[in-house]
This record gives C-alpha cells, sequence and structure tokens, in this order.
C-alpha cells in the first residue's frame, strides 16, 4: 500500500463569530497519495478553501484557530510546525494556486520579478538565476514570447495568462503537493481546457499530487482521480472519481450532479430535467449542529437526522458517506 503524501486527520478549525465559537471544518480526515488528482467539492461557503487554507498554515488568527487534528506532511504535523518551518514549506514543498489572480499578484512587480522571489527565498538563487528560471517557467506554462513576458506587470496579460503565471509560481520550486483553488473562476470554457491541459502536463512531468477545489463537476471528471464532497464543513461522501460522478450515495451528492447541464436531445429516467438543490447553505452561525447539517434540505429527512450527526459508514473499498439513510440502507441488507 501507497504511504500517503498528506494525512489529514479530524481536522477541526473554529471561528470565533458575534454568536459564538463555530467549526468552519468539522472532523475532516482525508489522504492524498503521490502523483494522484483529489477534488474538494461542494458549494460555496461548505469549508474547501478553508481545508487548503488549514493544509498551508494560512489560517487567519484571530479570528480562526485549529482545535484539532492534525495535517500530516511526509509524517511531520503540520499543526504543530512553527512559523518557520511552514514558510521554509509553502511555496517550496507545497504551493497553492489562489482563486483570483489579479489579487494575489502583486500590481507594483513583474510577473518575472514575482517568480524569481520565489526562487531566491526557497532555492538559494542569484538574482540573474532566478530571472532566467522565471523565464524557463513562463515557457514551461505555454506563454509566448517569454523574454518579454517576464517584464510585464499583471495588468498587461489577460485572464488566462495570469492564471498561467500563478501556476508558474506556484510550481516554480516543484512543489509534491500543488493545491488549486478553483483556477479556471472566470475564464472562458476554451481557456479552462487549456489551464486544465497545463497542469496535468505539468503534473506528469513534476509528479506533483493535485489538490483541485471546485464547485464544478464537469472539472471533476476533467481532472480528478478521487473525490471528496464537503457541506457545511463536513466530508459527507468520499471515493473514486467513477464512483462519485456514476453511483453517488449522499443526497447532497445526487443533487450536484443533477444540477450539472447536458446536451441530450431528449429527457430520459437516466437524465431528467436540469434539477436544483433546494434551499442554500447554512449560514456559519448555524455550523456544528448536532444532526445531519444537510437534514434542512433533504427530501430523505427523518427524525435521526435533526438528533445526531452521521458516522461515516463504508459502502465499499472505495467509497464512503454520512447519511443515516444509508445506515439504516445497510442495517436491512446486513439483516
Amino acid at each position: 500500500m501507497v504511504e500517503p503524501l498528506l494525512s489529514v486527520r479530524n481536522l477541526t478549525v473554529e471561528f470565533t463569530i458575534r454568536d459564538g465559537v463555530v467549526p468552519v471544518i468539522d472532523d475532516l480526515s482525508f489522504d492524498l497519495i503521490p502523483g494522484e488528482t483529489l477534488s474538494l467539492v461542494g458549494e460555496s461557503g461548505c469549508g474547501k478553501s478553508m481545508t487548503a487554507l488549514a493544509i498551508m498554515g494560512l489560517i487567519p488568527s484571530p479570528p480562526g484557530v485549529i482545535s484539532a487534528g492534525s495535517i500530516l506532511f511526509q509524517g511531520e504535523n503540520l499543526v504543530q510546525a512553527s512559523g518557520r518551518r511552514l514558510r521554509e514549506i509553502r511555496g517550496n514543498e507545497v504551493s497553492m494556486v489562489f482563486q483570483e489572480p489579479m489579487t494575489s499578484l502583486n500590481p507594483v512587480f513583474t510577473v518575472g520579478e514575482q517568480i524569481a522571489e520565489t526562487l531566491r527565498r526557497h532555492q538559494g538563487l542569484t538574482r540573474s538565476q532566478a530571472q532566467a528560471q522565471a523565464i524557463q517557467m513562463i515557457e514551461a506554462v505555454q506563454i509566448p514570447l517569454p523574454d518579454r513576458r517576464v517584464n510585464d506587470y499583471p495588468h498587461q496579460l489577460s485572464g488566462g495568462m495570469r492564471q498561467r503565471i500563478m501556476i508558474a509560481m506556484a510550481l516554480a520550486c516543484r512543489p509534491k503537493i500543488l493545491i488549486a483553488d478553483e483556477p479556471t473562476t472566470a475564464l472562458d470554457v476554451t481557456v479552462q481546457a487549456q489551464i486544465f491541459d497545463l497542469m496535468q502536463n505539468l503534473q506528469r512531468e513534476t509528479g506533483a499530487a493535485i489538490i483541485l477545489i471546485t464547485h464544478d463537476m464537469g472539472s471533476v471528471a476533467e481532472m480528478a482521480e478521487r473525490v471528496v464532497v464537503m457541506y457545511a464543513g463536513r466530508k459527507i461522501e468520499d471515493g473514486h472519481v467513477e464512483d462519485i460522478l456514476l453511483r453517488p450515495r449522499h443526497p447532497y451528492t445526487r443533487g450536484l450532479i443533477a444540477c450539472v447541464p447536458h446536451l441530450l436531445d431528449k429527457v430520459t429516467s437516466d437524465r431528467p430535467f436540469l434539477q436544483e438543490v433546494p434551499g442554500v447553505v447554512p449560514p456559519l452561525s448555524d455550523f456544528g449542529f448536532d444532526g445531519c447539517m444537510f437534514a434542512p434540505r433533504c427530501d430523505l429527512v427523518r427524525d435521526v437526522c435533526w438528533q445526531e450527526k452521521p458516522a461515516d459508514t463504508n459502502l465499499t473499498k472505495t467509497q464512503s458517506a454520512a447519511c443515516w439513510d444509508l445506515v439504516s440502507s445497510n442495517e436491512s441488507t446486513n439483516a
């Protein structure tokens, strides 16, 4: 069995808000294997980006704090790591592509200077060596005329080019893990496909594992090998991508997939009319509810759903879900 590169165990992140202390991440566990792509899926506000910030050691404090659990990177618990150690890891062994490159890139420095800064800090290169390496990275992410583009400022580049620069910065030190937070937000479909192709090519070249954060099930089908579905700070289902997309077991996962538009000429039993998941993600003040967080939106809700949090149930060797309906079904089958 392959040893996990990253192992998140029982992670709880709490925020202090006006109404008290709430768990924005609630007892989350998952593993990341070297070289694989794992996708964190869910609606906005479900805790996907907060999970990434916890891994990077970037939880804003105050108001946030990791109150329980561990984040093991190659056996080292990052929760207990010093600030200095986290700075050594960030951008070097674990890198992140943030959601909006225009706000992540510094507008007063050229893109070449920003890539070179990462290389000087972590690789100990001279200014000229870092500049030369920055040009190579810009070329690697398939931006034309890298010798010229290295001297451009962020506002001089298109949205797709800025995202490519972010990927170049993240991969400059050949990290073992790349976290991509909605890397194709606000990009047109053609550019999205180019970004995904680029990430897959660079993954094959560098061997990096990828954590892809998205709410787009099409992106999941394109990129992921395994999927963790999150809702209101909790993991509600995980499994191989084929299991999740073709045999979803949690009502929320089924709802997300039913929301995906399709191009069939006629409606079938397998693909009915476009659906929606009723309701919205609960406000932060409701996080940590003793029962199932999805109960107010679920058409299978029963009394126990309001009273007790469902445990993660192994459905197969590669798929698990946390739902009282599945627990009852398994008990009936075993009986």
